[in-house]
C-alpha cells in the first residue's frame, strides 16, 4: 500500500487542463509526485451536461471527503438555467470557510505600480459561506425580486479568527476589516463587532477597519499601506478581484479555501475557451496555489523551491504571451519547463523565500463525521415578539393601504406603526417623491407592553393574508432588550 497521500485533482474546463498538466509537470520535477499521489476525479461543464446539477459526481464528492484536500483547475458553470456555480458549490458544501488569496508584485510582470516603484504584497482573507452567496432568492411580484443576506455571529467568528490566526503565523502585524456597517448596521455591524471583539486576544496585531468604498479608493491609491484584509463574502469577491488587478490580473491570482476538515485549492480566472488547446495560457495562477496547497501539507521545502524558480523565470523575461513585461513570450509547456530547469535558483530583483531544510508532510484525512457540526455563539439571550413585519404585493397608495391595514389589526393586540416601499418610509410621514414599486412592507407592532409567542402575529398574518397578497413574513424581536429589526430609511 501506498505511504503517498492522496489529494483529488480536478483538471478543469477550457484551458484548466493544460495549466494542470504544466503545474504537474513542474511538481513531478521538484519531486512533489514522491510523496503526493493525484487522483483525478470529474467535475465540471461535462458533469453539468450528463444532466448532474452539482457539476460533480458522487465518486469526486467520496474521494474529496476522504482525502480531505482538492486541487482544482478553472471550471465553467452554466449561464442562466441549470446549476448553481460549482465553485460556490464545493466551498459551501464541504465548510472551506476561509478564502486565502495572496496579491504581490511578481519581478518581470509590468503594472502602474511596478513602474512606479510602489511595492504590493498583501493577503485578502474572505469569508466564503454566508451572506448573498447563500443563493436564496425570490420573485416576489411581476417587477420585485430579493436575495436574502444571511451573516452568523459563529461565521463572523470562524473567519475573523482565521485571519489572525494566519496573520500571527505568517509575521503579519495588520489587519483591516473591510465593511459597509454604517449602512448595513445589523449584518456587517455585526461583522465589524466581532472582529473587535476577537482582536483583543491578539494585542500584537494592529488593527483598523474602512468602509468598503473608501478601502477600494485606497487600494488603488495606496495599496503598500495593507498587509491583510478580511472581508464578508460579496465584498471579498469584489475586492480580490480588484487586487488583482494590481499586480496584473487574475493570471497571478492565487486561491486557497480552507476549512476545518477540507481545503480547496484553486485558479479563480475563468476557462478561456477561445484559446484552449492553443499552448497559450498562464499556469502561474494554478501553481501559485498549488505553492499554497504544499506549504498547507506540510511540504513547504519543495513549496519555496517552486516559488523561487517562478520568480526567477519571470525575473529573467520568461512568460506567457498575456504578461506584459520583458522578454519575449513562451507557450504554456515551454513557461512550465523553463521553470523546472530553473528549480533551485533564487530571483535576485526580489526577495525570495526562505527555503526550510526539509519538507514534512502533516496532512490528515478527515474522520467523515456522523452528524453536521452546529455552531451557536450567543445561547443566553433572550428574545422576545414585539410584532412583525409582513411584505405586501399591492398597487394602492400608503394612506389607501394604512386605513385598510389598521382596520384589519383593531380586534387585535397591534397597530400599524411603519410602511415602508423598497426600505424607505411612506406611512406615517414620507415624501411623494419617493418612487413606489409594486411590493412593501408593512409593520405591526404591539400596542401594549405584553409578552407574546409567534402565535398571534402568525394570527395576523391569516387575516393581512385574506385581503392582501401576502410576499414574505418575519417576526420581530426583542434581543437582550435591543432591536433585532432595522428601522425604515426616514424613520
Amino acid at each position: 500500500m501506498s505511504d503517498k497521500l492522496s489529494i483529488a485533482l480536478a483538471p478543469g474546463d477550457g484551458i484548466g487542463p493544460e495549466i494542470t498538466r504544466a503545474c504537474l509537470h513542474i511538481f513531478e520535477a521538484a519531486g512533489v509526485l514522491d510523496q503526493v499521489d493525484f487522483v483525478e476525479v470529474e467535475m465540471g461543464q461535462k458533469v453539468f451536461a450528463s444532466g448532474e446539477t452539482r457539476g460533480m459526481t458522487d465518486e469526486a464528492v467520496e474521494l474529496i471527503e476522504k482525502t480531505g484536500i482538492l486541487y482544482k483547475g478553472p471550471m465553467g458553470t452554466p449561464i442562466g438555467g441549470g446549476g448553481k456555480s460549482i465553485n460556490v458549490t464545493l466551498r459551501k458544501t464541504f465548510g472551506a470557510f476561509a478564502n486565502l488569496r495572496h496579491f504581490q508584485s511578481l519581478p518581470g510582470v509590468e503594472t502602474v505600480f511596478s513602474r512606479a516603484g510602489v511595492p504590493v504584497d498583501f493577503y485578502v482573507v474572505r469569508e466564503n459561506v454566508e451572506d448573498t452567496y447563500g443563493g436564496i432568492e425570490h420573485r416576489l411580484t411581476p417587477d420585485s425580486y430579493v436575495a436574502k443576506r444571511l451573516i452568523s455571529t459563529p461565521g463572523c467568528d470562524q473567519i475573523c479568527r482565521f485571519a489572525f490566526e494566519t496573520a500571527k503565523n505568517f509575521g503579519i502585524d495588520q489587519v483591516t476589516c473591510g465593511h459597509k456597517a454604517n449602512i448595513m448596521k445589523m449584518t456587517d455591524g455585526t461583522f465589524l463587532d466581532r472582529f473587535r471583539f476577537l482582536s483583543e486576544d491578539y494585542p500584537d496585531i494592529e488593527t483598523e477597519d474602512c468602509i468598503i468604498d473608501a478601502l477600494c479608493m485606497n487600494l488603488v491609491l495606496r495599496p503598500d499601506k495593507y498587509k491583510m484584509i478580511v472581508l464578508t463574502n460579496l465584498q471579498g469577491d469584489i475586492v480580490s478581484d480588484l487586487a488583482a488587478g494590481l499586480v496584473g490580473g487574475l493570471g497571478f491570482a492565487p486561491s486557497a479555501n480552507i476549512g476545518d476538515q477540507i481545503s480547496i485549492f484553486e485558479a479563480v480566472h475563468g476557462t478561456a475557451p477561445d484559446i484552449a488547446g492553443q499552448d497559450l495560457a498562464n499556469p502561474t495562477s494554478l501553481l501559485l496555489s498549488g505553492v499554497i496547497m504544499l506549504r498547507h501539507i506540510g511540504l513547504r521545502k519543495s513549496a519555496a523551491i517552486i516559488e523561487n524558480s517562478l520568480l526567477y523565470t519571470l525575473e529573467n523575461g520568461v512568460h506567457t504571451g498575456d504578461v506584459k513585461g520583458i522578454g519575449e513570450a513562451v507557450g504554456t509547456k515551454a513557461f512550465a519547463a523553463a521553470i523546472a530547469e530553473n528549480l533551485g535558483k533564487t530571483p535576485e530583483t526580489t526577495e525570495g523565500c526562505v527555503v526550510p531544510a526539509n519538507d514534512v508532510l502533516c496532512h490528515t484525512p478527515p474522520v467523515r463525521p456522523s452528524v453536521n457540526e452546529m455552531m451557536v455563539t450567543n445561547e443566553q439571550v433572550e428574545s422576545t415578539v414585539c410584532g412583525c413585519d409582513i411584505f405586501l404585493h399591492t398597487t394602492l397608495t400608503p394612506l389607501d393601504l394604512a386605513a385598510r391595514l389598521q382596520r384589519i389589526c383593531e380586534s387585535t393586540p397591534f397597530k400599524l406603526t411603519v410602511i415602508s416601499n423598497r426600505g424607505t418610509q411612506v406611512w406615517p410621514t414620507g415624501s411623494p417623491y419617493t418612487e413606489l414599486v409594486n411590493e412593501c412592507c408593512v409593520r405591526f407592532e404591539l400596542t401594549e407592553d405584553l409578552v407574546i409567542g409567534q402565535g398571534p402575529t402568525i394570527h395576523l398574518l391569516a387575516k393581512v393574508a385574506e385581503k392582501f397578497t401576502v410576499t414574505d413574513f418575519v417576526p420581530i424581536k426583542m434581543y437582550d432588550g435591543e432591536r433585532g429589526y432595522s428601522l425604515a430609511q426616514g424613520q
